[in-house]
């Protein structure tokens, strides 16, 4: 995750090297002093950019370039080619960018450029607003408050969070940071200060119990009232608590937050035997962290093979096997009927001892202020395509929201952490009057050991799965299709190939 901090390679930028050796849409890492960076060429031009995704660092170079943006083979962060902004989540942090020369032949880097301040983009439409509030402190609302910063937006950000924490990147409280191998620095989207620096308005531990959609305000539940004349839902979802006898123990742990993951670190420490409810993304990232802290792991699912409502039986038994390789015992069409103690009983008539239970069972969305206020809701919160649900000035994003997907041509709602950013940057333009629609393809990514899945686009079913490559040798791209056509690809080390399908499903429906 972290980047490199080793001494930069690669041909001397600043001296030069020939255009022969960069030809059309070619991509080359050198140095510059002590910079890595990252050339590129598209027609008669050539760009230097930093050599390093600004989200975990991932090599640009293995990268795709389209248009002028190149994009991130890791977790499809997309840059500005010309300016370095980031354009699409998960990256936040610009590129830096470096001033190119050719002549003779020859291709030269300069200077690194000053960054300037990003101008707002022009068109908004109607009345532009004086007070946003966003409920909602995850992906979608960090994504949204950073965004209405980065447009200049210069009136009042209300920002509630019933966490105890600022924003965080929570993919790595099931992934890196549980396995003891991210440092507690990383965690944070952004440090305590960007807040108040920038005017928002970050109130933590603080409970939105109603909104009052006439009179156009929140009310907190100390009854403190806040207008708004813009305001984005994006409360999340919740796990699904486990209902059987002795699921209230204090070792029985759900892992959403920053605290949640924090003790279960701690319970850890001394823990030689944990059981995991749930062969979801969630329950077995916790596994394969939880592995790597040599503790032994008993996964109970009541389905045949793991993930296969998602990626289908290969990918399932593949899965399986990659978690059994690494010592971990399953127990599938099984569940646990109660914990007494130390003791987790099973629908099978079976006990498993644990030290500590993790319940990942699922999500709900939180849909309740919506329903209250009267909004529209359908498996989650009703938007249109520019994420407005069906009161005027009020939004919604991330897992409540239920969006008319343009690829699938179906309305859908999906748990995945980029989206929910992308969706909390296409609402802050949105409240700020722009009209743009959200057509960003679905992505996510899932680690499980040294193994990384990435999914792009949605396939809520699929009467075909292609599969190019072999899954057992961790080389492999499967297409889900229906009726023929593409809705979503699955990958494992195809990154290439990964970023491609985005492209391709964004261009086609761009037609």
């Amino acid at each position: 995750m972290a980047q490199d901090q080793s001494k930069p390679t690669g041909p001397d930028l600043i001296q030069g090297i020939a255009l022969a050796d960069l030809p059309d849409g070619g991509k080359l890492v050198g140095r510059c002093g002590d910079d890595q960076v990252l050339l590129v060429r598209r027609g008669t031009e050539v760009f230097a950019v930093s050599a390093t995704c600004t989200h975990y660092g991932g090599p640009l170079v293995d990268g795709l370039v389209a248009d002028d943006t190149v994009r991130c083979p890791w977790h499809h962060a997309c840059f500005d080619l010309r300016t370095g902004e980031a354009l699409h989540a998960p990256a936040f942090n610009p590129l830096a960018c470096w001033a190119v020369e050719q002549r003779d032949g020859r291709i030269f880097v300069g200077e690194k450029l000053k960054r300037t301040a990003r101008k707002p983009r022009s068109g908004s439409s109607g009345q532009v607003p004086e007070k946003i509030v966003i409920i909602g402190g995850g992906a979608a609302g960090f994504a949204a408050a950073e965004m209405l910063w980065r447009e200049q937006f210069q009136g009042s950000i209300v920002m509630l969070s019933d966490d105890q924490t600022p924003p965080v990147d929570r993919p790595n409280l099931s992934k890196d940071y549980l396995a003891g191998k991210a440092p507690e620095d990383w965690i944070p989207l952004r440090g305590e200060k960007f807040y108040s620096k920038n005017n928002i308005d970050l109130r933590l531990k603080t409970e939105a119990v109603q909104v009052d959609a006439r009179s156009r305000q929140v009310v907190l539940a100390d009854g403190e009232r806040i207008p708004y004349d813009r305001l984005l839902l994006a409360t999340g979802a919740e796990p699904v608590r486990l209902a059987v006898p002795g699921a209230d123990q204090p070792h029985v742990h759900t892992l959403r937050s920053f605290a949640d993951c924090k003790a279960i670190i701690a319970r850890a420490a001394t823990a030689r035997r944990v059981v995991v409810l749930g062969a979801s993304f969630i329950g077995l990232e916790v596994a394969a962290a939880l592995r790597a802290r040599d503790i032994d792991i008993h996964v109970v699912a009541p389905e045949k093979r793991p993930m296969e409502r998602v990626l289908g039986p290969q990918m399932g038994d593949f899965i399986r096997a990659l978690h059994e390789g690494h010592g971990v015992a399953f127990h599938l069409e099984e569940t646990a009927t109660s914990i007494d103690g130390g003791k987790v009983q099973l629908s099978g008539g079976s006990t498993v001892a644990a030290d500590f239970v993790v319940v990942g069972i699922g999500v709900r969305p939180r849909t309740g202020l919506a329903e209250a206020a009267g909004l529209a809701v359908d498996r989650g919160v009703a938007v249109n395509a520019f994420l407005e649900t069906s009161e005027a000035g009020i939004f919604a994003a991330g897992d409540i929201a239920q969006w008319p997907d343009p690829h699938s041509g179906e309305n859908i709602r999906v748990e995945h952490w980029v989206v929910a950013e992308r969706q909390g940057q296409t609402a802050a333009l949105n409240m700020l009057g722009h009209r743009a629609k959200f057509v960003a393809v679905p992505f996510f990514w899932s680690q499980h050991y040294d193994v990384p899945i990435n999914y792009v686009g949605h396939a809520g079913q699929w009467d075909e799965i292609a599969v190019d490559g072999d899954i057992g040798a961790k080389d492999c791209l499967l297409r889900y299709k229906r009726e023929g056509r593409t809705l979503a690809a699955a990958s494992i080390f195809r990154d290439i190939e990964s970023l491609e399908v985005e492209v391709e499903m964004e261009r086609q429906m761009a037609t």
